[in-house]
Protein backbone atom coordinates (compact mmCIF):
# COMPACT_ATOMS: atom_id res chain seq x y z
CA UNK A 1 0.00 0.00 0.00
CA UNK A 2 1.31 3.78 -0.72
CA UNK A 3 2.23 5.64 2.03
CA UNK A 4 1.06 8.86 3.05
CA UNK A 5 2.28 12.65 3.76
CA UNK A 6 0.33 14.65 5.34
CA UNK A 7 2.08 18.41 3.86
CA UNK A 8 0.46 20.24 7.52
CA UNK A 9 2.57 21.35 10.40
CA UNK A 10 -1.45 21.46 12.01
CA UNK A 11 -1.57 19.62 15.27
CA UNK A 12 -5.31 19.49 14.35
CA UNK A 13 -5.49 18.06 10.97
CA UNK A 14 -3.00 15.38 12.37
CA UNK A 15 -5.62 14.96 14.87
CA UNK A 16 -8.50 14.59 12.19
CA UNK A 17 -6.56 11.96 9.93
CA UNK A 18 -5.28 9.78 13.08
CA UNK A 19 -9.17 9.94 13.93
CA UNK A 20 -9.88 8.31 10.62
CA UNK A 21 -7.34 5.44 11.11
CA UNK A 22 -4.90 6.50 8.25
CA UNK A 23 -1.49 5.96 9.05
CA UNK A 24 0.70 8.62 7.55
CA UNK A 25 3.75 10.61 8.21
CA UNK A 26 3.62 14.63 9.15
CA UNK A 27 5.87 16.79 6.96
CA UNK A 28 6.55 20.43 6.69
CA UNK A 29 5.63 22.43 3.50
CA UNK A 30 6.01 26.02 3.66
CA UNK A 31 4.79 28.25 0.98
CA UNK A 32 4.02 31.37 0.20
CA UNK A 33 -0.12 31.70 1.20
CA UNK A 34 -0.19 35.61 -0.17
CA UNK A 35 -3.37 35.28 -2.40
CA UNK A 36 -2.70 36.57 -5.62
CA UNK A 37 -5.03 39.74 -7.68
CA UNK A 38 -8.29 39.50 -7.91
CA UNK A 39 -8.02 35.44 -6.87
CA UNK A 40 -11.36 33.79 -5.35
CA UNK A 41 -11.14 32.83 -1.94
CA UNK A 42 -12.01 29.51 -3.09
CA UNK A 43 -9.47 29.62 -5.47
CA UNK A 44 -7.51 30.40 -3.26
CA UNK A 45 -7.39 27.83 -0.82
CA UNK A 46 -7.74 25.33 -3.75
CA UNK A 47 -4.23 26.59 -5.03
CA UNK A 48 -2.71 26.46 -1.26
CA UNK A 49 -3.42 23.19 -0.78
CA UNK A 50 -2.11 21.78 -4.28
CA UNK A 51 1.09 24.08 -3.30
CA UNK A 52 1.41 22.58 -0.18
CA UNK A 53 0.79 18.79 -1.61
CA UNK A 54 3.64 19.59 -4.28
CA UNK A 55 6.01 21.39 -1.50
CA UNK A 56 5.15 18.27 0.78
CA UNK A 57 5.96 16.11 -2.52
CA UNK A 58 10.00 17.34 -3.13
CA UNK A 59 10.79 16.59 0.33
CA UNK A 60 10.24 12.97 -0.08
CA UNK A 61 12.55 10.27 -0.99
CA UNK A 62 12.18 9.29 -4.95
CA UNK A 63 11.80 6.15 -5.66
CA UNK A 64 8.84 5.45 -2.81
CA UNK A 65 5.03 4.79 -4.07
CA UNK A 66 3.54 7.26 -1.81
CA UNK A 67 0.98 10.15 -1.75
CA UNK A 68 1.14 13.39 -0.01
CA UNK A 69 -2.04 15.48 1.59
CA UNK A 70 -2.17 19.24 1.66
CA UNK A 71 -4.93 21.44 3.10
CA UNK A 72 -6.09 24.89 3.76
CA UNK A 73 -8.52 26.36 5.34
CA UNK A 74 -9.89 30.69 5.08
CA UNK A 75 -12.37 31.95 7.24
CA UNK A 76 -14.34 34.28 4.15
CA UNK A 77 -16.80 37.17 5.77
CA UNK A 78 -18.32 39.21 2.55
CA UNK A 79 -15.82 38.02 0.30
CA UNK A 80 -12.57 38.62 2.00
CA UNK A 81 -10.80 36.65 3.71
CA UNK A 82 -9.54 36.61 7.41
CA UNK A 83 -6.15 35.31 7.64
CA UNK A 84 -4.16 34.48 10.92
CA UNK A 85 -3.82 37.87 12.98
CA UNK A 86 -1.29 39.60 13.30
CA UNK A 87 -1.58 41.11 17.20
CA UNK A 88 -4.21 41.49 19.68
CA UNK A 89 -6.00 44.35 17.78
CA UNK A 90 -6.10 42.23 14.46
CA UNK A 91 -7.61 39.50 16.00
CA UNK A 92 -10.23 41.28 18.63
CA UNK A 93 -11.20 43.56 15.19
CA UNK A 94 -11.66 40.05 13.70
CA UNK A 95 -13.69 38.52 16.14
CA UNK A 96 -16.27 41.53 16.06
CA UNK A 97 -16.75 41.80 12.43
CA UNK A 98 -17.98 38.18 13.35
CA UNK A 99 -19.96 38.73 16.10
CA UNK A 100 -23.57 38.19 15.49
CA UNK A 101 -23.38 37.31 11.82
CA UNK A 102 -22.84 34.31 9.89
CA UNK A 103 -19.48 33.58 7.42
CA UNK A 104 -17.85 31.06 5.48
CA UNK A 105 -15.37 28.28 5.81
CA UNK A 106 -13.57 27.07 3.20
CA UNK A 107 -10.98 24.50 3.48
CA UNK A 108 -9.22 22.92 0.59
CA UNK A 109 -7.61 19.29 0.19
CA UNK A 110 -5.15 17.89 -2.31
CA UNK A 111 -3.74 14.53 -3.06
CA UNK A 112 -0.73 13.53 -5.17
CA UNK A 113 1.08 11.04 -6.28
CA UNK A 114 3.66 10.97 -9.51
CA UNK A 115 1.22 10.77 -12.38
CA UNK A 116 -1.49 12.94 -10.77
CA UNK A 117 -3.21 15.43 -8.18
CA UNK A 118 -6.70 15.64 -7.55
CA UNK A 119 -8.49 18.89 -5.23
CA UNK A 120 -11.93 19.44 -3.60
CA UNK A 121 -13.13 22.68 -2.01
CA UNK A 122 -15.56 22.33 0.74
CA UNK A 123 -17.57 25.27 2.11
CA UNK A 124 -19.37 25.58 5.35
CA UNK A 125 -20.91 28.09 7.17
CA UNK A 126 -20.73 29.23 10.68
CA UNK A 127 -23.31 31.77 12.45
CA UNK A 128 -21.61 33.31 15.78
CA UNK A 129 -23.62 35.07 18.35
CA UNK A 130 -22.94 38.96 19.47
CA UNK A 131 -19.57 38.83 21.44
CA UNK A 132 -18.15 41.51 23.61
CA UNK A 133 -15.04 43.57 23.26
CA UNK A 134 -14.33 42.54 27.01
CA UNK A 135 -14.53 38.71 25.57
CA UNK A 136 -12.55 39.23 22.42
CA UNK A 137 -9.32 40.55 24.54
CA UNK A 138 -9.83 37.55 27.13
CA UNK A 139 -10.01 35.11 23.84
CA UNK A 140 -6.57 36.64 22.60
CA UNK A 141 -5.21 36.28 26.27
CA UNK A 142 -6.00 32.44 26.02
CA UNK A 143 -3.93 32.32 23.18
CA UNK A 144 -5.76 30.26 20.99
CA UNK A 145 -6.52 32.71 18.14
CA UNK A 146 -2.74 33.45 17.46
CA UNK A 147 -2.54 30.81 14.89
CA UNK A 148 -6.29 30.06 13.33
CA UNK A 149 -7.38 31.60 10.26
CA UNK A 150 -10.33 34.24 11.22
CA UNK A 151 -8.75 34.27 14.69
CA UNK A 152 -11.01 31.42 16.38
CA UNK A 153 -10.99 28.09 16.66
CA UNK A 154 -14.45 26.34 17.16
CA UNK A 155 -12.74 22.79 18.09
CA UNK A 156 -11.18 25.24 21.46
CA UNK A 157 -12.26 27.68 23.20
CA UNK A 158 -13.86 29.57 20.15
CA UNK A 159 -16.87 26.83 20.69
CA UNK A 160 -19.03 29.73 23.01
CA UNK A 161 -19.18 31.73 20.26
CA UNK A 162 -20.45 29.20 17.59
CA UNK A 163 -24.37 29.18 17.59
CA UNK A 164 -24.75 27.02 14.39
CA UNK A 165 -22.81 25.33 11.61
CA UNK A 166 -24.09 24.12 8.23
CA UNK A 167 -21.88 22.00 6.46
CA UNK A 168 -19.02 20.10 7.43
CA UNK A 169 -17.89 20.38 11.11
CA UNK A 170 -14.02 18.85 10.76
CA UNK A 171 -13.71 21.39 7.62
CA UNK A 172 -14.21 24.34 9.60
CA UNK A 173 -11.62 22.50 11.84
CA UNK A 174 -9.53 22.16 9.51
CA UNK A 175 -9.56 18.75 7.54
CA UNK A 176 -13.22 17.70 5.92
CA UNK A 177 -12.58 13.72 6.56
CA UNK A 178 -15.65 12.46 4.73
CA UNK A 179 -13.90 14.41 1.53
CA UNK A 180 -10.64 13.83 2.34
CA UNK A 181 -11.22 10.09 2.60
CA UNK A 182 -12.88 9.78 -0.58
CA UNK A 183 -10.24 11.78 -2.60
CA UNK A 184 -7.63 9.60 -0.42
CA UNK A 185 -9.77 6.09 -1.59
CA UNK A 186 -9.42 7.59 -5.25
CA UNK A 187 -5.60 6.93 -4.50
CA UNK A 188 -5.93 3.29 -3.06
CA UNK A 189 -6.04 4.42 0.62
CA UNK A 190 -8.42 3.46 2.58
CA UNK A 191 -9.33 5.34 6.26
CA UNK A 192 -10.08 2.63 8.65
CA UNK A 193 -6.91 1.06 8.33
CA UNK A 194 -5.83 0.86 11.91
CA UNK A 195 -9.35 -0.32 12.87
CA UNK A 196 -8.38 -3.62 10.63
CA UNK A 197 -5.33 -3.98 11.73
CA UNK A 198 -6.56 -5.53 14.99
Amino acid sequence: MKSLYLASGSPRRRELLTQVGVPFTAISADIDETPLTDETPSAYVERLARGKAEAGRLRVSAGQDFCVLGADTAVVLDGKILGKPVDEAEACAMLMMLAGREHEVLTAIAVLDGQRCESHVVRSLVRFRPVTKTEAAAYWASGEPRDKAGGYGIQGLGAVFVTGLTGSYSAVVGLPLCETCELLGHFGIPCWQTLNAR
